[in-house]
């Protein structure tokens, strides 16, 4: 631990440590704590050619933590490659062939939202959109539910077999985030406008041309 005053050092704040020394990283010094047998601090230090790679890598490992930490919190998790995305949105659509008039409609305009994940994941990996979605469809009508879009291979695929999973909180946390912005949106009764009031042309009103002599 970090001890700012002397006079607060106890017994209790001290450690051992194989080596400590400075290095220059760069144009930067830093201090070096290795072989420190209780702690469980780790420091990674991200090295790359130019500032860019450094903040992609930086922002990639970031991404991997959350998602570590994620499982953690809820230690399960779905198959990826759009697989939930697309079974939730067939099983959608089925419920809403057993609806009428507004709640058919509503029904399917979410399962078009829900689409829209592996839709978006397509044209970020560079595929057909309108392709992949016919066949990630037509996948999941067969019951092929583990189903999602291969990004190594391009195609849609068994994401079972290919060990592509993520963690099941952050699926749980986009449904209910979407969920709760359509019905905040659906609330709204009317949309009110402010705006400056208009220039009526003066004291005679528009088109007001004075009085006739």
């Amino acid at each position: 631990a970090i001890v700012s005053k002397m006079q607060n050092l106890s017994a209790k704040d001290l450690g051992k440590a194989k080596l400590i020394e400075q290095r220059e990283v760069a144009d930067d010094k830093m201090l070096f704590i290795e072989g420190t047998p209780k702690s469980s601090v780790v420091t990674l230090l991200v090295r790359g050619g130019t500032d860019h790679i450094v903040d992609e890598v930086d922002r990639a490992l970031n991404d991997a933590l959350y998602v570590v930490r994620d499982v953690v919190i809820h230690p399960s998790v779905t198959y990826g490659g759009g697989a939930l995305a697309a079974e939730i949105s067939k099983q959608l659509r089925d419920y809403s062939a057993t609806l009428e008039g507004r709640e058919q409609y509503a029904v399917n305009a979410y399962a078009d939202a829900v689409e829209s994940l592996p839709n978006t994941l397509a044209e970020n990996a560079g595929l057909d959109p309108i392709d992949v979605i016919v066949n990630l469809r037509k996948a999941h009508t067969e019951g092929k539910i583990y189903h999602g879009i291969e990004i190594s291979k391009g195609k849609v695929d068994d994401m079972k077999k290919a060990r592509v999973v993520e963690a099941a909180l952050v699926n749980k946390q986009v449904v209910m985030s979407a969920a709760e912005a359509a019905q905040m949106i659906l609330k709204i009764d009317d949309v009110i406008s402010s705006r400056g009031a208009p220039d009526m042309g003066g004291p005679g009103g528009p088109g007001d041309m004075g009085d006739d002599e």
